[in-house]
Protein backbone atom coordinates (compact mmCIF):
# COMPACT_ATOMS: atom_id res chain seq x y z
CA UNK A 1 0.00 0.00 0.00
CA UNK A 2 0.61 3.65 0.18
CA UNK A 3 0.82 6.92 1.92
CA UNK A 4 0.94 9.96 0.14
CA UNK A 5 -0.44 13.17 1.49
CA UNK A 6 -0.92 16.58 -0.15
CA UNK A 7 -1.87 19.27 2.05
CA UNK A 8 -2.45 23.11 0.94
CA UNK A 9 -2.27 25.86 3.66
CA UNK A 10 -2.16 29.66 2.89
CA UNK A 11 1.79 29.64 2.96
CA UNK A 12 1.74 27.16 0.21
CA UNK A 13 2.06 23.20 -0.39
CA UNK A 14 3.54 20.50 1.33
CA UNK A 15 3.77 16.79 -0.17
CA UNK A 16 4.35 13.79 1.71
CA UNK A 17 5.18 10.54 0.66
CA UNK A 18 6.55 7.02 1.88
CA UNK A 19 8.83 4.92 -0.28
CA UNK A 20 7.90 0.95 0.61
CA UNK A 21 6.40 -0.83 -2.61
CA UNK A 22 5.48 -3.93 -2.05
CA UNK A 23 5.53 -6.96 -4.39
CA UNK A 24 4.54 -10.22 -3.20
CA UNK A 25 6.69 -11.28 -0.46
CA UNK A 26 9.09 -8.57 -1.98
CA UNK A 27 9.73 -5.20 -0.52
CA UNK A 28 11.53 -2.29 -2.00
CA UNK A 29 12.24 1.15 -1.47
CA UNK A 30 11.51 3.66 -4.15
CA UNK A 31 10.31 7.29 -4.84
CA UNK A 32 6.04 7.67 -4.88
CA UNK A 33 6.98 11.68 -5.60
CA UNK A 34 8.47 13.15 -8.76
CA UNK A 35 9.21 16.89 -9.91
CA UNK A 36 8.53 17.84 -13.25
CA UNK A 37 10.55 20.56 -14.13
CA UNK A 38 8.09 22.96 -16.32
CA UNK A 39 10.46 26.12 -17.04
CA UNK A 40 10.36 28.16 -14.15
CA UNK A 41 7.23 26.49 -12.05
CA UNK A 42 8.11 23.14 -11.25
CA UNK A 43 4.93 20.90 -10.40
CA UNK A 44 5.07 17.30 -8.04
CA UNK A 45 3.15 14.09 -8.75
CA UNK A 46 2.47 11.73 -5.88
CA UNK A 47 0.46 8.56 -7.08
CA UNK A 48 -0.91 5.35 -5.33
CA UNK A 49 -1.57 2.12 -7.15
CA UNK A 50 -0.03 -0.39 -9.55
CA UNK A 51 3.68 0.48 -10.31
CA UNK A 52 3.32 -0.41 -13.80
CA UNK A 53 0.84 1.85 -14.51
CA UNK A 54 2.18 4.89 -12.77
CA UNK A 55 5.25 4.55 -14.37
CA UNK A 56 3.71 4.30 -17.79
CA UNK A 57 1.28 7.38 -17.31
CA UNK A 58 4.14 9.69 -15.96
CA UNK A 59 6.43 8.48 -19.06
CA UNK A 60 3.86 9.55 -21.15
CA UNK A 61 3.50 13.33 -19.69
CA UNK A 62 6.80 13.74 -19.87
CA UNK A 63 6.68 12.86 -23.04
CA UNK A 64 4.09 15.19 -23.79
CA UNK A 65 5.48 17.90 -21.86
CA UNK A 66 8.92 17.56 -24.40
CA UNK A 67 7.03 17.97 -27.54
CA UNK A 68 4.18 20.54 -26.19
CA UNK A 69 4.92 23.99 -27.91
CA UNK A 70 3.36 26.11 -25.80
CA UNK A 71 3.18 25.57 -21.69
CA UNK A 72 0.55 25.07 -19.50
CA UNK A 73 0.02 28.67 -18.08
CA UNK A 74 -2.20 27.14 -15.20
CA UNK A 75 -2.05 23.98 -13.41
CA UNK A 76 -5.86 22.49 -14.26
CA UNK A 77 -4.45 22.16 -17.75
CA UNK A 78 -1.44 20.06 -16.45
CA UNK A 79 -3.91 17.86 -14.57
CA UNK A 80 -5.98 17.39 -17.84
CA UNK A 81 -3.01 16.19 -19.43
CA UNK A 82 -2.31 13.75 -16.94
CA UNK A 83 -6.28 12.71 -16.67
CA UNK A 84 -5.69 12.16 -20.38
CA UNK A 85 -2.61 10.11 -19.90
CA UNK A 86 -4.17 8.05 -17.39
CA UNK A 87 -7.53 7.10 -19.74
CA UNK A 88 -4.95 6.22 -22.52
CA UNK A 89 -2.88 3.62 -20.33
CA UNK A 90 -6.22 2.13 -19.16
CA UNK A 91 -7.24 1.87 -22.78
CA UNK A 92 -3.96 0.20 -23.72
CA UNK A 93 -3.45 -1.86 -20.20
CA UNK A 94 -6.43 -2.16 -18.22
CA UNK A 95 -8.09 -5.70 -20.21
CA UNK A 96 -4.58 -7.54 -19.88
CA UNK A 97 -4.64 -6.81 -16.21
CA UNK A 98 -7.69 -7.57 -15.57
CA UNK A 99 -6.99 -11.55 -17.09
CA UNK A 100 -3.67 -11.56 -14.90
CA UNK A 101 -6.26 -10.94 -12.10
CA UNK A 102 -5.32 -7.26 -11.22
CA UNK A 103 -7.41 -4.01 -11.23
CA UNK A 104 -6.38 -1.03 -13.14
CA UNK A 105 -5.67 1.50 -10.27
CA UNK A 106 -4.16 4.72 -10.13
CA UNK A 107 -4.58 7.40 -7.66
CA UNK A 108 -2.33 10.95 -7.95
CA UNK A 109 -1.93 13.96 -6.27
CA UNK A 110 -0.53 16.88 -8.18
CA UNK A 111 0.47 20.43 -6.68
CA UNK A 112 2.02 23.66 -7.68
CA UNK A 113 1.76 27.03 -9.30
CA UNK A 114 1.61 27.80 -13.10
CA UNK A 115 1.92 31.16 -14.62
CA UNK A 116 -1.75 32.30 -14.48
CA UNK A 117 -2.62 30.49 -11.20
CA UNK A 118 -3.01 32.81 -8.78
CA UNK A 119 -2.02 31.14 -5.54
CA UNK A 120 -0.22 27.32 -5.44
CA UNK A 121 -3.04 24.58 -6.87
CA UNK A 122 -3.38 21.26 -5.63
CA UNK A 123 -5.50 18.92 -7.31
CA UNK A 124 -6.49 14.35 -6.70
CA UNK A 125 -7.13 12.80 -10.10
CA UNK A 126 -9.16 9.13 -9.41
CA UNK A 127 -8.29 5.93 -11.48
CA UNK A 128 -10.82 7.44 -14.21
CA UNK A 129 -9.67 10.12 -15.06
CA UNK A 130 -11.49 12.84 -13.37
CA UNK A 131 -9.96 15.00 -10.61
CA UNK A 132 -11.28 17.40 -7.72
CA UNK A 133 -9.03 20.36 -6.56
CA UNK A 134 -8.32 20.47 -2.71
CA UNK A 135 -9.81 23.48 -1.08
CA UNK A 136 -9.37 25.84 1.85
CA UNK A 137 -12.53 24.23 3.45
CA UNK A 138 -10.64 20.72 3.40
CA UNK A 139 -6.88 21.73 3.08
CA UNK A 140 -5.65 17.96 2.36
CA UNK A 141 -6.24 14.74 1.04
CA UNK A 142 -4.57 11.45 1.50
CA UNK A 143 -4.34 8.70 -1.02
CA UNK A 144 -3.19 4.99 -0.29
CA UNK A 145 -3.91 4.34 3.45
CA UNK A 146 -5.96 7.17 4.18
CA UNK A 147 -7.86 5.97 7.54
CA UNK A 148 -5.09 6.25 10.34
CA UNK A 149 -4.08 9.22 10.04
CA UNK A 150 -7.31 11.02 9.61
CA UNK A 151 -8.26 11.63 12.24
CA UNK A 152 -5.02 13.55 13.66
CA UNK A 153 -5.41 15.73 10.53
CA UNK A 154 -9.31 16.45 10.47
CA UNK A 155 -8.46 17.77 14.54
CA UNK A 156 -5.36 20.34 13.90
CA UNK A 157 -4.84 21.06 10.47
CA UNK A 158 -6.56 24.57 8.99
CA UNK A 159 -5.66 26.18 5.73
CA UNK A 160 -4.05 29.62 8.17
CA UNK A 161 -1.93 27.12 9.85
CA UNK A 162 2.19 27.98 9.63
CA UNK A 163 3.43 26.22 6.69
CA UNK A 164 5.79 24.36 9.17
CA UNK A 165 3.34 23.22 12.04
CA UNK A 166 1.02 21.71 8.89
CA UNK A 167 4.51 19.58 8.36
CA UNK A 168 4.73 18.66 11.58
CA UNK A 169 0.76 17.67 11.70
CA UNK A 170 1.84 15.69 8.25
CA UNK A 171 4.50 13.86 9.54
CA UNK A 172 2.72 12.38 12.90
CA UNK A 173 -0.32 11.83 10.35
CA UNK A 174 2.47 9.39 8.30
CA UNK A 175 3.88 8.63 11.81
CA UNK A 176 0.27 6.85 13.00
CA UNK A 177 -0.19 5.14 9.64
CA UNK A 178 3.04 3.61 10.12
CA UNK A 179 2.26 2.33 13.26
CA UNK A 180 -1.33 0.60 11.69
CA UNK A 181 0.36 -0.46 8.52
CA UNK A 182 2.97 -3.07 7.59
CA UNK A 183 2.84 -1.91 4.11
CA UNK A 184 3.85 1.77 4.67
CA UNK A 185 7.09 2.80 5.86
CA UNK A 186 10.11 5.07 6.05
CA UNK A 187 12.34 6.61 4.85
CA UNK A 188 9.46 9.31 3.79
CA UNK A 189 10.14 12.29 1.21
CA UNK A 190 8.87 15.60 1.54
CA UNK A 191 8.25 18.32 -0.87
CA UNK A 192 7.40 22.14 0.08
CA UNK A 193 5.96 24.92 -2.04
CA UNK A 194 6.01 28.23 -0.74
CA UNK A 195 3.84 30.50 -2.50
CA UNK A 196 4.73 32.63 -5.10
CA UNK A 197 8.38 30.68 -5.12
CA UNK A 198 8.35 28.78 -8.24
CA UNK A 199 11.04 26.63 -6.02
CA UNK A 200 9.98 23.01 -5.20
CA UNK A 201 12.19 21.58 -2.06
CA UNK A 202 13.07 18.14 -1.47
CA UNK A 203 13.78 16.03 1.49
CA UNK A 204 14.16 12.76 2.84
CA UNK A 205 13.21 11.24 6.32
CA UNK A 206 15.22 8.48 7.93
CA UNK A 207 13.05 7.27 10.87
CA UNK A 208 15.87 8.25 13.44
CA UNK A 209 15.59 11.93 12.26
CA UNK A 210 11.66 12.22 13.32
CA UNK A 211 11.88 9.35 16.18
CA UNK A 212 12.21 12.06 19.00
CA UNK A 213 9.25 13.83 18.04
CA UNK A 214 7.21 10.65 17.41
CA UNK A 215 8.16 9.73 21.04
CA UNK A 216 7.20 12.71 22.80
CA UNK A 217 3.87 12.77 20.82
CA UNK A 218 2.95 9.51 22.04
CA UNK A 219 4.23 10.25 25.50
CA UNK A 220 1.65 13.53 26.18
CA UNK A 221 -1.15 11.11 24.15
CA UNK A 222 -0.58 8.45 27.18
CA UNK A 223 -0.49 11.74 29.86
CA UNK A 224 -3.57 13.56 28.25
CA UNK A 225 -5.77 10.19 28.57
CA UNK A 226 -4.73 10.31 32.31
CA UNK A 227 -5.35 14.13 32.67
CA UNK A 228 -8.65 14.06 30.35
CA UNK A 229 -12.11 14.83 32.80
CA UNK A 230 -13.23 11.41 33.96
CA UNK A 231 -16.68 12.05 35.89
CA UNK A 232 -18.72 10.98 33.24
CA UNK A 233 -17.84 7.50 33.87
CA UNK A 234 -18.68 7.30 37.39
CA UNK A 235 -22.16 6.29 36.69
CA UNK A 236 -20.76 2.83 34.75
CA UNK A 237 -17.98 2.30 37.55
CA UNK A 238 -20.09 2.20 40.35
CA UNK A 239 -22.78 -0.34 38.22
CA UNK A 240 -19.12 -2.46 38.11
CA UNK A 241 -18.54 -2.35 41.82
CA UNK A 242 -21.84 -3.06 42.97
CA UNK A 243 -21.91 -6.36 40.83
CA UNK A 244 -18.48 -7.05 42.42
CA UNK A 245 -20.10 -6.53 45.70
CA UNK A 246 -22.77 -8.97 44.79
CA UNK A 247 -20.59 -11.60 43.22
CA UNK A 248 -18.31 -11.19 46.63
CA UNK A 249 -21.85 -12.17 49.12
CA UNK A 250 -22.83 -14.58 46.96
CA UNK A 251 -19.83 -16.56 47.13
CA UNK A 252 -19.37 -16.35 50.95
Amino acid sequence: MTFCLGVKVEEGLIGIADTRITTGTQRITARKVSIHDYGEHPIFVMASGLRSVRDKTLTYFDEMIEEREEPFDKLYKAVNSIARQIRRVAKEDKKALAEAGLRFNLHVLVGGQLERDQEPKLYMLYPQGTWVEVCQDSPYHIIGESGYGKSLLDSVLRYDMRIDLALKGGCLAFEATRNSATDVSYPVDVVIYRRDSHEIIEHRYEQQETAEMALWWQKNIEESLLRAPSDWMDAVLQKIDKGSNVLKVSRS
